[in-house]
Formats: C-alpha cells, sequence, structure tokens
C-alpha cells in the first residue's frame, strides 16, 4: 500500500478517557487558507477528513483534499473524489458471492505461482448471516425453532463455506444466523460512531465509516456514521484496499420542524419523505438532515429515515452527531470510554451538531413541517407510491380497474372473479383480501416505537375479542433478540401471538422475498379465482414478485398497521371510517378505539428499553450459536471446491486469468435480447425469493437431483453462478417487449422469430458468436445493491445496456464487469 503523507500538517494529539489518541484536524485546513470547512455539510466533512487522514500522492492526492474543502454549494462540479471507508458490512445473500470470489482470486493467485494468502481484506469485515431464514411456519410457538431447523438443513453447504472462510481470510469475522437483521445489528453493536485503529504503534482516531453490500445500508447514516451500499463487486474492491471513487455529491439539505402528530409514526414519516424526495429527484445525491426538527426527533426515527435512502433514490440520507447520538449509544449499552471518544473527537473535529450550531451551506433545501404528516401506505408496487389511510380503499379500487400497463399487476382479461369460497366452506377470498401481514424488515423492526405501538395494539384489539382472519399468513421477525425482550418487558408479546404474530425468525424474511408458501388452500383460491390479493408489510420494498409470486398488490405499513389489517383481513377498506370488526360484546370496533396513544408508547419505551437488554443480548454474538459454531468445515488456505455442491461453485470469472488484462474490443452485429420498461429494478434483473420449478434455474436444479421443496431461494444460491446465470431475468413479472403478452423468463430468438427463455436464447446466441444488448427505460436497475444482477447480464454474453437512466449502484456494477 502506498505510504500515508501528513501533507496539510493536521496530525494532532487529543486527550480521551481510554488515553492518547491521533486526529487529523480539519481546522488545519482553514489555518492554511485551504477551503472553507466550518459551513460545509457535515456529510462533506466526513469525506474530507478521509482525504485528509489518507493522502498518499498515488490513490488520495492533495488535490482531492483542496477540491473537498473547497467544496461549491450550487455547484460541487464532476470531479471524482476517493472514499476510503473505515470498514465493510456485508450481508450473507451479496456477502456470499464476494466471499465466493475472494476464494477465487485466491485461486488465481496460485495458479499465477503466488502465495494465496496474500489474499485477504485489508480492512475489518463482518459479514451477518440474516438472509437465508424463510417463513415455512407460523402462526406457532414452535415456529421459531422449526424455521431454524429447516434454515440450517438448506443453507448447510453455504455455512460450511463461510465457516472456512471465517478461519481463512484475516479481519473477516461472521455474525451467526438468528441473531438478527445485518442494519440492526449494525446500529445497535457494530457501529462505533468513532472509529479507531492501530497505526504504526499509535492509536489513530477518525469518524466510523463504512460501505455494504446491501442498499441499506444507509440505516446506520441515523447514527451519524457516514456510509451507502454499493454492489458486491465495489465492496470487494474497497476489501482490498481500494478506495471508493465518486463524483464529488451535490447535498440537499432537508430541514425538518414541528413534531409528529398524535396517531402517527416514523413509517408514515419515512412514507411521505420518500414520495417527496423521489419527486424532487435526489439520485446520486447526499441528503442531510437539519432543523429543529431533530432535537424532537429519537434516533430509532432517524434510523428509520435513514434506512429508506435507497427508496427515495439518494445515495444517503444523514444525520450528524449530537446529544441524542450519545443517548442512545448509553442506552445500547456502548462503553463509556467509546462514548467519551466519540464526544470529544467530533466536538474537536467540528463533527458534532447542537440547537446553535449555524445551518451548513447546500445545494438546495426541501422542508418538512412534522405536524403536517398523516398516516399513510405504499404501494401497490413501489414504496414511493404513498397513499393516505384514508385514500388506500379507492385507490386499490383505481389500480384494479386501471389498463395492464399501469396497473403493476395482470388479470386475465374478461375472466375476473370476485370472489372465491375456499373449500370445507371455508372463508371466502376477494380482491384485496390480506393474505400476508408480517411485521418484518430493518426499517421497522429497529424503533422500538412502532414496535411496542404494535404490541399495545395487539393488546387492546384482543381485549375487545378481535382476531385475525383464518386466510392471512401472520409472521414477527424481531431484528434482534432485544426486541423480544422488550417486548415480553412491556407484557404485549402474548397478545401479538395470540393474533398468529409468533417469532418466526430474527432476520430479514418477508421484505425480501422470504415470505414462504402460502397454505395450499389459499393458494389454490387465488389461482381460482385470478384474484388480486393483498401483503401487508412494515417493509422497505414492495417490488413485483417479490413479497410473494402469489400477491400481486403490496403495501408498506408501519407495525401497528400490519396488526391492523391483519385483523381486517382487507385492503378493500376505509380503515379511518370502516369497523376492523364487531368485539365479544357484538359493537363494532374502530381502528381508533385500539390505537395506542403518543404517552402510552412512550412510557413503554422509557420503561422496557434499557441497557441492560442490549449488553445481554450482544454478549456473545460470535460465539453463542451452538449450531454454527457446530458447522463442520475443511480448512486451507484454498477452498476445497466440491462438484456436487449446488449453493457454491468456483466462479469463472478469473478462469485462465493471465497477469495482463484482456483488450477492450469493438461491438458489431449486436442483438437485443431484453426490451423493457421504465422502473425495472435489480429484482426484475436478478430475482429474489422463491425459484419457480419450471423456470430455468428450477429445471437446471431437477436435473442435479434436487427437489423443488429443497430449491431454497434464489438469494440463497449466489455462491453457485451456474443458478444464477440461469435466474437472470428470470422475474414471474418481467414484462420483455420482445415478447408482448408474456411474463417472466421469455424472450424471441430474432434469427428464428420463435419465442424461448432468455437463457435459451442467449446460450444460442452465444454459440454464433452473437453479441448482445438490452435496451431499457428509465430508473433502470433501482433497488437492492445485487452484484448478481451485473454479473448475470455479462455471463449471458450481454455487452451493452441502453437505459434512459439507471441507478448509481446497479450502473456502478455494470461498468464493474465491464
Amino acid at each position: 500500500m502506498p505510504e500515508q503523507k501528513d501533507e496539510f500538517n493536521a496530525r494532532a494529539t487529543i486527550a480521551t478517557a481510554a488515553g492518547d489518541v491521533t486526529i487529523y484536524r480539519l481546522d488545519a485546513l482553514t489555518a492554511q487558507g485551504v477551503g472553507h470547512v466550518d459551513r460545509l455539510p457535515f456529510s462533506i466533512k466526513i469525506l474530507l477528513e478521509s482525504a485528509l487522514r489518507n493522502v498518499d500522492g498515488v490513490q488520495v492526492s492533495t488535490g482531492d483534499v483542496v477540491r473537498l474543502a473547497e467544496w461549491n454549494a450550487p455547484n460541487p462540479g464532476s470531479a471524482e473524489v476517493p472514499f476510503k471507508p473505515a470498514r465493510v458490512i456485508l450481508q450473507d445473500f451479496t456477502g456470499v458471492p464476494a466471499v465466493v470470489d475472494l476464494a477465487a482470486m485466491r485461486d488465481a493467485m496460485a495458479a499465477l505461482g503466488g502465495d494465496p494468502k496474500e489474499i485477504n481484506p485489508q480492512l475489518p469485515v463482518d459479514l451477518v448471516i440474516d438472509h437465508s431464514v424463510q417463513v415455512d411456519s407460523f402462526g406457532s410457538a414452535a415456529s421459531l425453532g422449526i424455521n431454524a431447523e429447516i434454515e440450517f438443513q438448506r443453507n448447510r453447504e453455504r455455512y460450511e463455506f463461510l465457516r472456512w472462510g471465517q478461519t481463512a481470510f484475516d479481519n473477516f469475522r461472521v455474525v451467526p444466523p438468528a441473531t438478527g437483521i445485518v442494519h440492526q445489528v449494525n446500529l445497535e453493536y457494530l457501529a462505533q460512531g468513532v472509529f479507531s485503529k492501530n497505526q504504526n504503534g499509535v492509536t489513530v482516531a477518525m469518524p466510523d465509516s463504512l460501505v455494504g453490500t446491501d442498499s441499506h445500508t444507509t440505516m446506520i447514516n441515523g447514527l451519524g456514521v457516514l456510509g451507502w451500499g454499493v454492489g458486491g463487486i465495489e465492496a470487494e474492491a474497497v476489501m482490498l484496499g481500494q478506495p471508493v471513487f465518486m463524483v464529488t455529491p451535490e447535498v440537499i439539505g432537508f430541514r425538518l420542524a414541528g413534531a409528529l402528530p398524535e396517531g402517527t409514526t416514523a413509517t408514515d414519516l419515512v412514507l411521505t419523505i420518500t414520495e417527496m424526495l423521489r419527486a424532487h429527484g435526489v439520485v446520486g445525491k447526499f441528503v442531510e438532515f437539519f432543523g429543529g426538527g431533530l432535537s424532537s426527533m429519537s434516533l430509532p426515527n432517524r434510523a428509520t429515515i435513514a434506512n429508506m435512502a435507497p427508496e427515495y433514490g439518494a445515495t444517503m440520507g444523514f444525520f450528524p452527531i449530537d446529544d441524542e447520538t450519545l443517548r442512545y449509544l448509553r442506552n445500547t449499552s456502548r462503553s463509556d470510554d467509546r462514548i467519551d471518544l466519540v464526544e470529544r473527537y467530533t466536538k474537536e473535529q467540528g463533527l458534532f451538531r447542537t440547537d446553535d450550531t449555524p445551518d451548513p451551506e447546500f445545494t438546495e433545501v426541501v422542508e418538512l413541517d412534522l405536524s403536517t404528516v398523516q398516516p399513510s401506505l405504499a404501494g401497490p408496487k413501489r414504496p414511493q407510491d404513498r397513499v393516505l389511510l384514508s385514500d388506500l380503499k379507492s385507490s386499490f379500487h383505481a389500480a384494479l380497474s386501471a389498463p395492464l400497463s399501469e396497473r403493476g399487476f395482470a388479470l386475465s382479461e374478461g375472466r375476473i372473479a370476485r370472489s372465491v369460497i375456499m373449500p370445507h366452506d371455508g372463508p371466502t377470498l376477494r380482491h384485496g383480501s390480506v393474505v400476508i401481514a408480517a411485521i418484518t424488515s430493518c426499517t421497522n423492526t429497529s424503533n422500538p416505537s412502532v414496535m411496542l405501538g404494535a404490541g399495545l395494539l395487539a393488546r387492546k384489539a384482543v381485549e375487545k375479542g378481535l382476531t385475525v382472519k383464518p386466510y392471512v399468513k401472520t409472521s414477527l421477525a424481531p431484528g434482534s433478540g432485544v426486541v423480544t425482550e422488550y417486548l415480553k418487558a412491556a407484557g404485549v408479546l402474548p397478545y401479538l401471538e395470540k393474533l398468529g404474530f409468533h417469532t418466526v425468525a430474527y432476520g430479514c424474511t418477508t421484505c425480501i422475498g422470504n415470505s414462504g408458501p402460502l397454505p395450499a388452500a389459499v393458494r389454490g383460491a387465488i389461482k381460482a379465482g385470478d384474484l388480486v390479493v393483498s401483503s401487508v408489510l412494515s417493509g422497505n420494498r414492495n417490488f413485483e414478485g417479490r413479497v410473494s409470486p402469489d400477491c400481486k398488490a403490496n403495501y408498506l405499513a408501519s407495525p401497528p398497521l400490519v396488526v391492523a389489517y391483519a385483523i381486517a383481513g382487507t385492503v378493500d377498506i376505509d380503515l379511518s371510517r370502516d369497523p376492523l370488526g364487531r368485539g365479544t360484546d357484538g359493537q363494532e370496533v374502530y381502528l381508533r378505539d385500539v390505537w395506542p396513544g403518543r404517552e402510552e408508547i412512550a412510557e413503554a419505551v422509557e420503561r422496557c428499553v434499557t441497557p441492560d437488554k442490549f449488553k445481554e443480548q450482544y454478549a456473545d454474538v460470535f460465539t453463542g450459536n451452538e449450531k454454527w459454531n457446530a458447522v463442520q468445515t475443511s480448512g486451507g488456505d484454498t477452498y476445497d471446491w466440491s462438484d456436487s455442491n449446488t449453493y457454491i461453485q468456483n466462479p469463472p470469472f478469473f478462469t485462465g486469468m493471465s497477469a495482463q488484462p484482456d483488450p477492450i474490443s469493438p461491438i458489431h452485429g449486436a442483438r437485443v435480447l431484453v426490451m423493457l420498461g421504465d422502473s425495472i429494478t435489480t429484482d426484475h434483473i436478478s430475482p429474489a425469493g422463491p425459484i419457480s420449478p419450471d423456470s430455468p434455474a428450477g429445471l437446471y436444479l431437477q436435473e442435479l437431483g434436487v427437489r423443488p421443496r429443497d430449491f431454497n431461494s434464489y438469494g440463497s444460491r449466489r455462491g453457485n453462478d451456474r443458478v444464477m446465470l440461469r435466474g437472470t431475468f428470470a422475474n414471474v413479472r418481467l414484462r420483455n417487449l420482445l415478447a408482448p403478452g408474456t411474463e417472466g423468463c421469455v424472450t424471441n430468438y430474432l434469427p428464428t422469430n420463435e419465442q424461448m427463455s432468455i437463457y435459451e436464447a442467449a446460450a444460442r446466441y452465444q454459440d454464433s458468436g452473437t453479441g448482445l444488448i438490452v435496451l431499457a427505460g428509465a430508473e433502470y436497475g433501482t433497488g437492492s445493491s445485487r452484484d448478481w444482477a451485473a454479473k448475470g447480464t455479462m455471463l449471458l454474453g450481454i455487452r451493452a445496456v441502453l437505459a434512459t437512466s439507471f441507478e448509481r449502484i446497479h450502473r456502478s456494477n455494470l461498468v464493474g464487469m465491464g
């Protein structure tokens, strides 16, 4: 690595409770007349500190420091700046392929005559296994154990590989399954606020910063930690010591004033902000929150807003460190020395916000009076499509009757059933029936106010005699064990369970498509009537085909509203006016009758969310899962690949690699493989969720002897390029304009005008040496930071993607794959 240089004489020492630490002073630039550090947004200051500390004349230059110090708010310019984060965080769906690539690099290094042990992460990397569990069992006290057992059976080959990586690589830790959702574990435990490391015999302090292989890495911005989601390809480069290069960002200031009104939640607020910022246009930009409204906002509420930066399109949504940050660090049982370091360092560096802090200079300013926020949901297919609670019924009807191209879900034209009675004289399913109600997702499960709000609503509903409709698949997937403990302490967990919301897993479930299969009778009724049924989930994504292949309408909502809609059993209802149901006394019960008050929720949070719960849950986080500890794995510096492993295969990216790069060649005589419209997501390109038995990936697995019930999910098989290649463009809701009237993995093979799978057509084109291109509309690659959306595109033989506009992460991934 190039040697770092203190070109601006910024190195200094400050005293902390744990001893002296070295810092790189930002005000050293001011003293030398470089830039205007005091007027910079906090987020730009952190980028500047990284550049200042890492000047080496190779990766980071003095010019990079000057450009950031002189950041021009109205016109930041188009120059690229390097950013070297302190650490990297991975979840297992996107992390496994990154570790597979590192293992393949070790093989390539050995083949070229080098030492494979030289391939290691160059900075700390944490991988949290949270995406592998599915909701197979629900509605039972045994569901948690059953789902965990199935998870280990399904993912044994993946877990053996990760256990090998845990011992083979330096700077690499694995948080075992059943601990929690990666972003919540990061918020509650891994994040430090200010990072410190030993460098040449001294302790160097710096702002905690990171990149992650999940787009919702931005959740940590609520803690004042700079970071965002990148594709696995970009993350691997950072792990190997390379900076992230980015165009100097615009920073949109988002002024918050006032306080949320009674009856609203942080979820309502974030859906409002998502709608506003999507309309404003913040793709590729930083958003930084400021104003008097911050002082009345809890840190979990900030994290809820920061979490959904990908949904409003920003690189990140940043909240500076202040007294609320320190309070949260204390409440989550961070050490006194760490909290002292955070406070001393940030105040010394001008990175600590108070109510007296002058407003930074921003590129633009957007404003919201929190008192204007109203109860809301978002759907039926995009998180930015906010719907007022009072308008949901009419909005659903409008979507149901809209033209096929607009409604976001296909009906068999001319044969639309209104309702279907389930077998054995069961309940009637109709358009709008809620068949999945899931309290899930890092967005909301990290927020005690909405989780306890759901529990208090459940208690009131049970006490009035309300029940959940029998066709609703209910699930509660807390983001960490802390949530269970404070729900128990508040005395509300039994009431959630009474309504069917038993804990099914500690991981990311329904929000990423791991909702598991619906009961056969429910699926049969949906298919028989071609019904547009709905899910309601406390998640951040509701893209087509993501939550469940059986749910054509999907709505994001707060955890209390998830419980309410499970009781109502339909989205074809106006809960601001219509009753939820009848109580045991025969009287109609309305949402307002069971909605918990703000003071009631605040009292429960204050009483039940305490430091001892965090200390206990994270005491042995890396070693406390005995199932994980018992996973057998082979040792060695290189991985022992097995042809029979259907989860992990040696990818072809480094096969036959020479010491010199291949030349770039022009594209001649290419054909269009896929032609797509606007808002194509990475879910469309590289789907998550279940693998269809009749899809190319499903047929391939069956050829290998894998039974459909053992397919697991696309996400879990991202370590196998053979599966993922066949799963590219295999989303059941993909509409390829080359094959009009179809949905799914279908295209028109142009030389013979035959309809066939996209995979089969690509194979034929490759056999004939024909290059391929994709044509697409606006916002191509929106959504999750999936490296396989780019890797699969490349392996299909696609040489170029032509789109009106791209989402940032997917564009970077496509460039990274050439």
